[in-house]
């Protein structure tokens, strides 16, 4: 073994705490958080080593800890996440719904109905005029006018 492998055989913690870096990396590309639950597990597994376990028993504490996170922890975490989003109240709740065009919708105004009430209502696109009639997605609320894009047709 040369000199290098014997340093990782004496300091395999460092391998395992690298991989819960580069784990905990990728997890800001996804945020679906698989990238950090195998983390944690990649960090359960370097404690294992820094306490002097062999790699194979650092791996299953790895392995194991992994598992346990994406089943049990994981689960709670995105729940907890998406409530978070579904709490929004008062007019900030209203974005993302459908609305009903009742007058034109133009850059200078138009009205909506909206969560069962008519609101003043202005294209998202300054430039687009939406007729009475069509469906739009609420993008944006500003003060007491919702700003609304024409919902796609299925």
């Amino acid at each position: 073994m040369g000199e290098m492998g014997q340093w990782l055989a004496d300091n395999q913690w460092s391998a395992w705490l690298a991989l819960a870096l580069l784990l905990g990396i990728a997890e800001t590309a996804t945020l679906d958080l698989v990238f950090l639950m195998l983390a944690g597990g990649a960090l359960a597994g370097t404690i294992a080593a820094a306490l002097g376990a062999p790699f194979v028993l650092a791996a299953l504490v790895a392995i194991g800890s992994s598992a346990a996170l994406l089943g049990v922890v994981r689960p709670v975490a995105k729940r907890h996440l998406q409530q978070s989003v579904s709490t929004r109240t008062g007019a900030a709740a209203l974005v993302g719904t459908k609305a009903l065009v009742v007058e034109t919708v133009h850059p200078h105004g138009g009205l909506v109905k909206l969560g069962g009430e008519t609101w003043t209502a202005r294209p998202f696109d300054d430039h687009a005029t939406i007729e009475a009639g069509k469906t739009v997605d609420v993008i944006e609320i500003r003060g007491a006018t919702a700003l609304v894009y024409e919902s796609e047709a299925y």
